[in-house]
């Protein structure tokens, strides 16, 4: 698989569990790329859910980064 589909299809995974209002939970990365715990569940009553995704494409890393801190962003706008 090339770079730019392997990257496509990564995307399109973490674009799947945040369009299914799941969250990033937590983020472990080493050498073989990034695992990324995306759950929910917890706060609006359904039985609580827990997928692990693992992101090997670089630019599929900085796409979840980028994912990442625009929710954080949201979230300290809307305590404001």
């Amino acid at each position: 698989m090339s770079d730019y589909a392997q990257y496509v299809d990564e995307r399109k995974q973490i674009n799947s569990f945040l369009a299914q209002g799941f969250t990033i939970q937590r983020v472990v990365e080493n050498l073989d790329g990034a695992y990324v715990e995306f759950t929910k569940g917890e706060d609006d009553g359904a039985a609580y859910e827990k997928h692990i995704l693992h992101i090997t494409n670089p630019d599929a890393r900085k796409y979840f980064s980028v994912k990442l801190i625009e929710s954080q962003a949201q979230s300290k706008t809307l305590q404001k």
